[in-house]
């Protein structure tokens, strides 16, 4: 009864993979669980870090959050109009992205089908009977799938990184996954079946067709429980190829200039997929989750000519109500006197698609 009560109060998803923020020194490791590389600007020998980040959050202020009462109420069902089926191929300089739910997505381009931390599973957490549960269906079904040539994972949180989904991924054919630095390791230990080549940020892999990905810093952290925080890499990614840039923003803070950063380097991107959900309370969350507001601040600063807002509506990972949101991105759009058009909030199964670039 009272582990019960005490899962209740931290919740699943604080303590793995939203709110997860236990300063760990208490009993830290003298070796990364995932990754063993030589110190760098950003890396101590143990764990990752963004130079200029702030602090980890203690306990009590996970405890504070957790128990504030500030949680507003989800319905425990919240459809999309939109289902999704795919075509085989997307040739050339065609561009077809689909939201498949959450921070999962789906990119055709140049012949090559690529998810995005792909999360067909229930539940986001380590464990099947607790945990954020999925609230609508994804939006394409796993059956109604093509062939996948890649796996873009950008950090091992749970809502990120499924290894249930990928193990089915897997199983349906050859496939690579591209990730930051350490993430190999945990999909290697779940009995993941894919060839997983590993970068570190500002490093590159040519993918085929054309295409390059590029992984990108992002103001966040990984861990997968109690003693493993930052001991993998996290990021985002840049994808270039003949359909221009696709830009995959991750969970991230506000954090210059990560954004800016992306039009210097490689130039304003055709499309950004940008996390617009799971930022409240704003106290405890603007380290790790832009807003909306931020959100558009990022659309801005990158340069991108259209955007898609997700991260939100189909787990429920913090204090917010589920259509929020997009209320405040419509806001933060007009009040920049940004074309709504041009970043909207994607509900699974809805397609952003363009012919030649």
């Amino acid at each position: 009864m009272k582990r019960r009560i005490v899962l209740k109060a931290l919740g699943i998803p604080a303590l793995f993979g939203i709110g997860g923020v236990f300063a760990y020194s208490h009993k830290a490791s003298a070796r990364s669980f995932y990754y063993d590389g030589p110190a760098s600007d950003h890396f101590d020998g143990v764990r990752f870090f963004l130079p200029g980040q702030t602090r980890d959050k203690t306990q009590a202020e996970l405890w504070k959050w957790r128990t504030d009462g500030g949680k507003q109420p989800w319905p425990a069902s919240f459809p999309s109009p939109y289902a999704d089926k795919p075509p085989p191929r997307v040739a050339g300089a065609g561009l077809r992205v689909t939201l498949v739910g959450h921070a999962s997505f789906l990119v055709q381009t140049a012949g090559l089908n690529i998810l995005v931390d792909p999360v067909w599973s229930e539940r986001v957490s380590p464990v099947g009977f607790a945990g954020p549960r999925r609230i609508n269906a994804p939006g394409i079904a796993f059956d109604d799938l093509p062939a996948i040539d890649w796996v873009l994972i950008t950090h091992n949180h749970y809502d990120h990184l499924d290894v249930a989904t990928l193990r089915r991924i897997a199983q349906r054919g050859p496939v690579q996954v591209l990730t930051p630095l350490g993430n190999d390791r945990i999909l290697e230990a779940a009995g993941v079946k894919a060839a997983c080549i590993t970068r570190d940020w500002g490093e590159s892999h040519a993918m085929g067709g054309g295409m390059t990905g590029h992984i990108i810093p992002a103001k966040h952290w990984s861990a997968r429980g109690l003693f493993d925080r930052r001991h993998a890499l996290w990021g985002g990614f840049v994808l270039t190829g003949p359909g221009g840039i696709v830009h995959v923003v991750g969970d991230t803070g506000y954090h210059q200039p990560v954004f800016a950063d992306v039009r210097a380097k490689f130039g304003a991107p055709r499309l950004s997929l940008i996390p617009i959900g799971a930022y409240e309370p704003r106290w405890f969350m603007k380290d790790q989750h832009i807003g909306p507001d931020e959100a558009v601040q990022a659309f801005v600063d990158c340069g991108a000519q259209n955007a898609i807002g997700c991260h939100w509506g189909t787990f429920q990972l913090t204090d917010e109500a589920i259509e929020t949101p997009v209320t405040e991105l419509s806001a933060a759009l007009k009040a920049k006197g940004i074309a709504p058009q041009r970043f909207q909030a994607f509900r699974p199964g809805q397609v952003w698609q363009s012919g030649a670039a």
